[in-house]
């Protein structure tokens, strides 16, 4: 049988290649996170300016994200993966040559950023939208394979990327965005070889509609199902809440927490040991207390872990708690993804998608202005006590809206649509 295949007691061997392509985008991506700054900072050493390249990569979230899901749900979730990596391959070569004969720019850099950050709205969105068609939309199989996922995202960008990118940008300005384009390059390579996916007929149909109009459908589809209500709200509040303490958080922990500039390094690799575990048993917890109780539980240790950052009296205590919000957020991610995955038909995977991280992305600056306010009006722990405020109050949205019942019976009415998919292409494969 060729095509996708049917998972059955395990992952697809399409899968393999799935996540390799995975690891290596994301050791260049948390090279490109590293390098980037660094390379601004060569160029100016004003604020605002450097807060500026930081930010371009998530204006087109803003500006496309929506139109993006129903541009991903027009198109072949394959193809778009690899070209938008071939295109930010070529596209990253602009700053290497661009430093080769010394006319590198802000406006370059940011137009760059902006660039690279439209082709990860266009892949990150495709991405979510192809797996559930890779595995047969099986829950089991998508817990374990966002599982993987997560954890090696979260292992590329978090740990091994950012020090490489730094060590690399002392041999030279450009040797990372090298390094990056070469990991797009090989990403696109592997994901051109995955199976292609079926052609829904609704998609076919849908394609002869307007753009904005199915744009709106998206957004409408995901507010009017609890389940996935609940789901775009969790990243939501919950970037108002961590931004909240974001900006602030180098002043906390020198002042605060008196923690010194090599040890703050180490303060934020305990998030990442946090979350490469949280990913890695999310499927056991999920199996444990049900999605619906898991996704209650970790919004409740999600409160609880930021509260004791913001009276936690030293480092070693700080960091703990770090690590268990790292963990509580790396289990959400995995347990939310694959109930979306599970429950949104095929033909819009997409829209869904990008209106739940456009949700996210937009409460981010809603979440930074909050955090400076209180830290200027009320000193440094403001923003996080505030901010595990919010998380405790998202607990009980969560209980109420993605409780085991509800999930369990969006996964139920899902099933047909996923067992009439799998005989459809397993059909057209023989």
């Amino acid at each position: 049988m060729t095509g996708i295949q049917k998972v059955t007691g395990g992952l697809p061997p399409a899968f393999l290649r799935l996540w390799a392509a995975s690891g290596v985008s994301g050791l260049g991506d948390g090279v490109y996170l590293a390098a980037l700054p660094l390379l601004a900072s060569s160029l100016t050493h004003d604020p605002f300016t450097l807060s500026l390249v930081a930010a371009t990569a998530l204006v087109p979230w803003l500006l496309f994200g929506l139109i993006g899901g129903a541009l991903v749900d027009r198109w072949d979730r394959r193809r778009t993966m690899w070209t938008v990596d071939a295109g930010r391959a070529v596209l990253l070569a602009v700053p290497v040559v661009a430093a080769a004969f010394d006319v590198l720019s802000i406006p370059l850099l940011v137009g760059v950023a902006f660039l690279l950050g439209t082709g990860q709205l266009l892949f990150d969105t495709a991405a979510q939208a192809y797996i559930p068609e890779l595995l047969s939309r099986e829950p089991a199989g998508l817990r374990v394979a966002n599982s993987r996922l997560q954890a090696t995202t979260s292992a590329g960008e978090g740990f091994v990327g950012p020090p490489t990118g730094s060590v690399l940008f002392t041999i030279g300005r450009a040797v990372p965005f090298a390094l990056d384009a070469l990991s797009f390059a090989l990403s696109a390579i592997l994901i051109r070889t995955l199976p292609a996916g079926p052609k829904a007929a609704e998609a076919t149909k849908a394609a002869r509609a307007g753009i904005w109009a199915e744009a709106r459908a998206g957004a409408s589809y995901v507010f009017h199902h609890r389940v996935l209500l609940g789901l775009a709200l969790r990243p939501a509040i919950g970037n108002i809440a961590f931004m909240a303490g974001e900006g602030v958080l180098v002043l906390f922990a020198h002042e605060r927490l008196h923690i010194s500039s090599s040890g703050y390094g180490l303060l934020l690799a305990c998030e990442a040991v946090g979350g490469l575990a949280g990913s890695t048993f999310a499927g056991r917890i999920g199996e444990r207390l049900g999605t619906g109780g898991a996704l209650t539980a970790t919004a409740a240790v999600e409160g609880l872990a930021l509260l004791g950052f913001a009276v936690s009296p030293g480092a070693v205590p700080a960091g703990c708690c770090l690590a268990v919000l790292g963990a509580a957020m790396g289990a959400t991610m995995v347990l939310g993804a694959t109930v979306r995955q599970s429950i949104v038909p095929a033909e819009l995977m997409g829209r869904v998608t990008a209106v739940t991280r456009l949700l996210a992305v937009s409460a981010a600056p809603l979440g930074a202005l909050l955090g400076g306010f209180l830290a200027s009006s009320y000193g440094l722990r403001a923003p996080f006590l505030v901010g595990s405020a919010l998380l405790m109050a998202m607990t009980f949205v969560t209980a109420s809206l993605t409780t085991n019942h509800r999930v369990e019976e969006a996964l139920a009415a899902a099933r047909p649509q996923a067992t009439t998919a799998v005989e459809v292409t397993e059909a057209a494969a023989s």
